[in-house]
């Protein structure tokens, strides 16, 4: 006769804990693995590097300062970064989340992390950093291509002049503040169309219409406020003006640009949240 034993179990493994670092290297993977992502990441470094080429090469012709100008320095090399780069910036934090709406992935990413808000957190991390070192590279590449078209006129800056680095910083967190923008808008409107015509209403077309307005104090604070300005401010140097905001001189400064940029993002952010924690999926 045979005896089968039956052993006793002496371990059961208890349910999987999930863990915000865990949905953080999801969403990363997430982000890096699509072709589309890695494609916008290499055009704003390519954005940057080109339009500071391009106005490096032509700068003579269209007239430049008597001595080194950190401020026309900076001009040039971040115009780039700032102005096309945000665009970009703004359409990966869209895609990052309308994105999966649009393919329907975004049902068993809400069924794997219930809370929902976790998600949202764990992408504008994602996109931040992402977006944020694309455009350090993009800055500071924009410099080290030109340093020979300045230099060859006279005009060169190192790295090491006052203000240089919190400029070049200050642009690369711009890009990371728009694509925290860009998400919130994504996961307020869900859809990638409307997200994106959105995105690059308020980054570059509310400034212009702005503009077109008949002039007044409230039109002009309005368009001193707005993230594009913003951005302006933040990839300028530092300068010790006293008041972070002067809205009758139509004057921001470094650390006002910071701060009125990171109120953009997080009250996107903050309504994102709020429709994702809310709507259906």
């Amino acid at each position: 006769m045979t005896t089968i034993d039956h052993k006793r179990a002496t371990f059961i493994p208890g349910p999987t804990r999930l863990t915000f670092r865990g949905i953080l290297r999801s969403e990363s993977i997430k982000l890096i693995s699509l072709r589309s992502n890695r494609a916008m990441l290499v055009s704003i470094v390519l954005l940057s590097l080109a339009v500071s080429l391009a106005l490096a090469v032509t700068m003579a012709d269209a007239g430049v300062p008597d001595l080194p100008s950190v401020g026309f320095m900076l001009d040039e090399i971040t115009l780039g970064t700032v102005l096309f780069g945000q665009l970009v910036a703004v359409v990966l934090g869209v895609m990052a989340i309308s994105g999966e709406y649009a393919s329907g992935s975004i049902q068993p990413t809400m069924i794997a992390v219930p809370t929902r808000t976790p998600v949202l957190l764990a992408k504008a991390c994602v996109v931040f950093v992402a977006a944020t070192a694309t455009g350090l590279v993009g800055a500071f590449g924009s410099w080290a291509v030109t340093l020979p078209f300045f230099d060859a006129l006279g005009l060169a800056v190192g790295l090491t002049a006052p203000g240089v680095l919190p400029a070049l910083v200050g642009a690369a967190v711009y890009l990371g503040l728009s694509a925290i923008l860009g998400l919130g808008i994504g996961a307020l409107l869900r859809a990638v169309a409307p997200s994106v015509a959105g995105a690059v209403v308020l980054t570059l077309l509310m400034p212009v219409v702005l503009s077109a307005l008949p002039a007044s104090q409230t039109v002009r604070n309005m368009q001193l406020l707005t993230m594009s300005k913003a951005g302006d401010a933040m990839s300028n140097a530092p300068e010790n003006q006293g008041a972070l905001v002067n809205l009758v001189d139509g004057y921001i400064s470094w650390g006002a640009g910071w701060m009125i940029a990171a109120a953009w993002a997080l009250v996107f952010l903050v309504l994102g949240i709020l429709r994702l924690r809310k709507g259906d999926v």
